[in-house]
């Protein structure tokens, strides 16, 4: 196919090298947030190019994509570096979410306020189970947790709040996954939702957005030790590219 200027467009390149360039992201990112990139690690696009088998144009696209997230940098005539976590960004998200959620139960346990009983049912039915029943998979339970609180968001009925709270959700899950890894922490994900549905069931706002506010600061103490442990862990391994 071609322009009106005679020049040939590249319609049918560009889904596969936006395919290409989106699985290389999420590899990256998961390196990233399993360590096996490790804050200062440096590398080149050939590098990741052999690595995974792909061209260097959609290695390029992933890294720029990265880098305007903050998990990488450009290195003048040297490549690529992992950056630092950023802890002072990442508390500010936690601050927005806090916001968010505590503002969601609120709404849920307003008088008139309307809760979703089906959706909180669903809720109920995953967070309330008898401790033998509870799973103890770390994959499982941190995508349930997050359901959990994108749910409770999106049962409020502001779709723009709903919005930006995925955004930031999205933000915080490369660190955030790290909440589950211990199972002391999964039981208490089990404990502290029953008791924030309790309240929402019992319409008392006030007891919900304190039990929240707790039950996201608590995880978020937790995540940032566990980073910093899995930080100097794996630097010890001398894990990476280099």
């Amino acid at each position: 196919m071609h322009t009106a200027t005679g020049r040939p467009t590249h319609s049918k390149v560009a889904p596969q090298h936006r395919s290409r360039a989106d699985e290389v992201y999420q590899q990256i990112k998961r390196d990233v947030a399993e360590f096996s990139l490790v804050p200062g690690d440096r590398f080149t696009e050939n590098e990741l190019s052999e690595r995974h088998g792909v061209s260097r144009t959609p290695v390029r696209q992933a890294l720029f994509r990265l880098q305007q997230e903050g998990y990488v940098e450009v290195l003048f005539r040297s490549g690529w570096r992992v950056l630092p976590f950023d802890f002072e960004r990442f508390e500010q998200l936690y601050d927005l979410r806090m916001v968010i959620e505590t503002t969601a139960v609120q709404r849920l346990c307003a008088d008139g306020g309307c809760v979703n009983t089906e959706l909180l049912n669903q809720l109920i039915a995953i967070w309330t189970v008898a401790v033998a029943g509870r799973s103890s998979d770390m994959v499982q339970v941190s995508k349930w947790d997050e359901e959990f609180h994108c749910a409770l968001v999106a049962a409020a009925g502001n779709a723009e709040m709903a919005r930006v709270h995925r955004d930031v959700t999205e933000r915080i899950r490369i660190i955030r996954r790290l909440d589950f890894t211990k199972q002391a922490r999964i039981d208490a994900t089990y404990d502290e939702h029953a008791k924030i549905l309790k309240a929402i069931q019992r319409k008392r706002g006030d007891q919900a957005a304190m039990l929240l506010r707790a039950h996201i600061e608590t995880s978020q103490a937790e995540v940032r030790k566990i980073t910093l442990h899995q930080v100097h862990l794996a630097r010890q391994g001398g894990l990476g590219l280099r």
